[in-house]
């Protein structure tokens, strides 16, 4: 009972932090699975975001781990390219945390997929990942997608796709998968993509950030 107190205390906490001010975090997971893949993604859509669609991140990105403090984040972003594992407390206080506001964009930088829908069940055991549609609001504004999810980086060759878990008309997890936006937000000569790549992942990037700050 005290514990579930100092939870819910928290969550509301942390609502009224996001209303004031936003720091957003990388999440780090287990299974052995590269989270700190990516380093200058994230610090470069927050400048991107603060420079074009009016917002006041801070520019130190955080590492959160599944705990208490994830209230504190209104976006975790994670990625990596193996293996993702949650422990049943971790899953549950990951379930908690998107029901109460929270929003996880899993962006999958090269063979997470397999792995993250296994984890996933311990999250949602009764939830998939599914397609989100060409018209969905993630692609509408400030940017348009028309076609929906961008493909940045090649892999597999195969379709971008945009796969979520929506629960009572609110987006709260995001699987980003054949597209890799967070390449397309490095540096510019880590990667070497042409200049309009990059804009058109930071563009559907930050159409992923104004979405979770006005739903």
């Amino acid at each position: 009972m005290v514990r579930s107190k100092v939870l819910l205390t928290l969550v509301f906490t942390g609502m009224a932090f996001w209303s004031q001010g936003q720091t957003l975090a990388v999440l780090k997971y287990g299974g052995g699975g590269d989270w700190y893949s990516n380093p200058t993604a994230l610090p470069n859509l927050i400048q991107f975001c603060n420079d074009n669609i009016n917002t006041n991140i801070k520019s130190q990105v955080e590492t959160a781990e599944i705990g208490l403090d994830l209230y504190e984040y209104p976006y975790v972003y994670m990625t990596g390219h193996g293996n993702v594992y949650f422990s049943p407390e971790e899953a549950k206080t990951l379930r908690t945390y998107l029901l109460a506001g929270g929003f996880l964009h899993i962006d999958d930088n090269y063979g997470m997929r397999p792995y993250l829908e296994n984890a996933l069940k311990a999250v949602f055991p009764n939830r998939s990942l599914m397609p989100l549609p060409n018209d969905h609001p993630l692609f509408e504004e400030p940017y348009a997608f028309p076609n929906g999810l961008p493909k940045i980086h090649e892999h597999d060759g195969l379709p971008p796709q945009a796969l979520g878990i929506e629960i009572e008309g609110r987006l709260l997890l995001l699987f980003t998968f054949e597209s890799d936006l967070g390449d397309g937000w490095e540096d510019p000569q880590i990667h070497n993509d042409p200049e309009t790549v990059r804009q058109t992942a930071l563009q559907m990037g930050a159409n992923i950030i104004s979405y979770v700050f006005k739903n």
